[in-house]
């Protein structure tokens, strides 16, 4: 009886090590790093009729230069 308790610990504690390892390099792939990022700073794309071209532009630089800060691209 002990044996088998022992068994079911290894068998529960190899799954869980497995199951966070596989999320793990799922989850920092870079296909979901980059569609994280790409709905993180969405919102940071859309023009209002309203604002000026300066304006505008200033919001693309500052979405763009968060969303590589956000994928980890060195900035110049």
């Amino acid at each position: 009886m002990n044996s088998f308790r022992i068994a079911k610990i290894i068998v529960v504690f190899s799954s869980l090590s497995y199951l966070s390892v596989s999320f793990l390099r799922n989850y920092n792939s870079p296909e979901n790093i980059e569609k994280r990022c790409i709905l993180k700073f969405e919102k940071d794309f859309k023009n209002n009729l309203e604002t000026s071209h300066e304006e505008w532009d200033q919001t693309l630089d500052l979405a763009d230069n968060n969303y590589l800060k956000c994928m980890g691209i060195p900035q110049f």
